[in-house]
């Protein structure tokens, strides 16, 4: 009798804990589901769980984000398979694969604009930042450009440090290493976790490396990090931050396509929710995603249908 009363009380105080907490799926799912897409990257895991838990808080919609390539997440919204995505980088890195598809998809425009692609290197100094004169030491990779790769091929140790292989960003690395005549070179294919991997080895090593790298991104502020000049404008000027949701969105789910068209930050807001991300380890999310709503309730508010 005590370990069935016992029972009794855990499970009415777990339900209790569940429904102070918000989290009851009954709730959300009789409003309806929605599924989004997005690339493991640690801009797009911000903005993927940002949205998911406006949608699931705020409005009441049961909301499941599914990680995909970037070449499978824009076929995902043309074919119907997810309801959308905030993670299309345009007119460049992404540019391809929305002419594929542009006909069967619908563009709601930039939800964040300053973004940046291209190769970047430490920019940190040997020793002390600054000489006794107070002038800035230099660092330790002088190079400035992409161009200049070609005279530090051994010192690089012929390396690119890339991300997953269908990423927009490594497409348009192809190109750059071909452009500038990077022979010596191969682009190593891997994911955001491995390349960050290297990154922090070498800037705690001061070992010469060049990386896939783009704004906004948590490196950032980790590091004193650089772009590397591009006189060929091979990786483009600032790009934007799209929404794209599937054909018919509109008028099967009114409030949903609202609030995303209405989706809007800025890469300081990101910046923020990615750091906080980044400081647990990446393993919660959602959770940070919420400490942002709580924290910008003004700017949530605005998103709202």
């Amino acid at each position: 009798m005590k370990n069935e009363r016992l029972t009794t009380w855990i499970l009415a105080l777990a339900l209790s804990v569940a429904l102070s907490s918000g989290f009851c799926p009954q709730a959300r799912a009789a409003k309806g589901s929605v599924k989004l897409a997005y690339v493991e990257w640690s801009s797009e895991i911000a903005s993927a769980n940002m949205v998911r838990a406006v949608l699931q808080e705020k409005l009441d919609y049961d909301c499941e984000i599914v990680a995909m390539a970037a070449d499978e997440m824009w076929r995902a919204v043309a074919d119907g398979q997810v309801d959308g995505m905030v993670a299309a980088w345009l007119p460049g890195t992404h540019g391809h694969y929305y002419e594929e598809v542009k006909d069967r998809v619908e563009d709601l425009g930039p939800n964040l604009e300053g973004t940046r692609i291209g190769l970047v290197i430490p920019n940190v100094t040997v020793g002390r930042q600054t000489a006794g004169s107070g002038l800035r030491n230099k660092p330790y990779i002088p190079v400035e450009s992409i161009a200049e790769l070609r005279e530090h091929a051994s010192k690089f140790g012929g390396k690119i440090i890339g991300i997953d292989p269908e990423a927009g960003i490594m497409k348009k690395t192809d190109q750059a290493m071909k452009a500038y005549g990077l022979d010596d070179y191969r682009l190593v294919k891997g994911s955001e976790i491995s390349m960050v991997a290297e990154l922090s080895n070498a800037v705690r090593r001061q070992k010469w490396i060049v990386v896939t790298g783009w704004i906004p991104h948590w490196m950032f502020a980790r590091w004193e990090l650089k772009f590397l000049d591009d006189p060929k404008k091979i990786y483009g000027e600032k790009e934007e931050i799209h929404t794209i949701v599937r054909k018919g969105l509109k008028e099967e789910m009114p409030e949903v396509y609202r609030f995303l068209d209405n989706f809007k930050w800025t890469p300081e807001d990101m910046g923020q929710l990615m750091i906080w991300i980044h400081e647990e380890g990446g393993i919660y999310p959602y959770e940070k995603a919420q400490r942002f709503m709580r924290t910008h309730s003004k700017l949530v508010d605005s998103w709202l249908p």
